[in-house]
């Protein structure tokens, strides 16, 4: 597969840029570190300080609107979806200080250490109780079967979805996943507007309930703060904080997960090694969500022009700033395409986010795939890929994931 030369040909939803874009963008951060896609609409920042740098810069590039990536949707989509076209406004997310400083800290309260600790109890039995499952028949597709089950029923229980809703709210997240963050042909992007409407309606009510009658969930604590004063919440602030977060439970830990596993299993004695020492498992985590684009980056706004190596970004341009080529930057990390588990700055990507806007819930999700892995390591040791089998990554605006894995013991 052909590897094209020049920014014009940025295209991330391409195959091959899907398949391996590192040497792509290796060439941009040498010739092109600050360039125009065509295919975004928008600027992007290749290199490690320059996305280091705009991630802390929240005065010249702004996360209001940050998320509104809805360019892939058709006008007639858009007008079905009415002022939900723009999803995520009153995310933590997507908006600037002060709001994002009150929003955070509400968020906060759901995430001491204390309480991540309980989740972590209750997700290390979520994936013993999936293992207990397919342990016996030795053979599954890791994405489906092992990698999701856990952060999805876990996630679901911390909101307060009754099990009962688990599977359609699962299947909602998907539809909305796939309307806002994947290309899709207009048709099937009728089908997931309608999913996702009715997403919304659903959380919506939830929080309404649980306003009026609260439980212990992370639902009736955010509904506990709505209109309360300065530092409280609106409704509409507590339902899309908590329709990110389950969109963050249904993708991002599994999909490191399921990376995690690829990687050590291509990668000749990884998986071995780990295996032979669980204490390698931290610093593994960090060095698979470096080396395999858990996160494509953020979105941000220009709120003036600014001029980077000659090139100056306009006031109101959209600007990607790419994390995933931040990862692979040779000046940081040294040999950037090498798999080293023991590399002594991994943790030094940007998967997470920076700065003010971390990713609040960036604790839980570490644990849980520490948690995954090392279950998965001690009760199935000599997992390995099923053969015959093509792997590939899916086409999205977010992130590298794998749709299906399949493995046997």
């Amino acid at each position: 597969m052909s590897v094209p030369e020049t920014a014009t040909d940025f295209d991330i939803t391409s195959d091959w840029h899907v398949a391996d874009p590192y040497p792509f963008l290796r060439r941009l951060r040498h010739d092109r570190p600050v360039f125009w896609s065509e295919h975004l609409r928008m600027w992007v920042l290749t290199r490690y300080d320059d996305v280091r740098d705009g991630y802390r810069d929240h005065r010249r590039f702004s996360s209001a609107g940050s998320l509104t990536v809805n360019r892939m949707l058709t006008d007639d989509v858009k007008r079905s979806l009415g002022r939900h076209q723009s999803f995520l406004d009153d995310f933590a997310a997507n908006v600037d200080p002060p709001k994002h400083t009150r929003m955070r800290r509400a968020i906060s309260r759901a995430f001491t250490p204390r309480a991540v600790s309980r989740l972590g109890d209750d997700f290390r039995a979520e994936v013993d109780r999936v293992l207990d499952d397919v342990a016996g028949k030795g053979r599954a597709d890791l994405v489906s079967e092992i990698a999701h089950l856990p952060s999805a029923r876990l996630t679901a229980a911390f909101i307060g979805v009754p099990a009962e809703d688990e599977q359609q709210v699962k299947q909602w997240v998907y539809s909305w996943f796939q309307l806002f963050l994947s290309p899709q042909p207009p048709e099937r992007q009728r089908e997931l507007a309608q999913d996702f409407l009715k997403y919304l309606d659903y959380v919506d009510r939830l929080v309404t309930e649980r306003r009026a009658e609260p439980r212990d969930d992370f639902t009736s604590l955010m509904a506990e703060l709505i209109d309360t004063g300065p530092d409280g919440l609106s409704h509409r602030e507590v339902v899309e904080t908590i329709s990110a977060i389950l969109l963050g439970g249904n993708d991002t830990v599994p999909n490191g997960f399921a990376n995690a596993v690829y990687r050590l299993q291509r990668s000749p004695g990884a998986w071995e090694e780990i295996v032979s020492d669980l204490s390698l498992i931290p610093n593994m985590i960090e060095e698979t969500l470096r080396i395999d684009g858990a996160s494509l980056g953020s979105f941000r706004r220009a709120t003036e022009d600014v001029t980077l190596h000659g090139v100056t970004v306009p006031a109101g341009s959209e600007v990607l700033l790419h994390a995933d080529s931040a990862s692979h930057d040779e000046t940081v990390f040294p040999e950037p395409e090498r798999f080293d588990v023991r590399r002594p700055n991994a943790r030094e990507h940007m998967v997470f986010g920076y700065g003010i806007h971390h990713c609040v819930g960036a604790a839980l999700g570490r644990l849980e795939l520490e948690i995954a892995l090392r279950r998965t390591a001690e009760r199935l040791p000599s997992l390995r890929l099923a053969e015959g089998q093509r792997v590939a990554y899916r086409k999205s605006l977010v992130g590298r994931g794998l749709p299906r894995l399949l493995v046997e013991w």
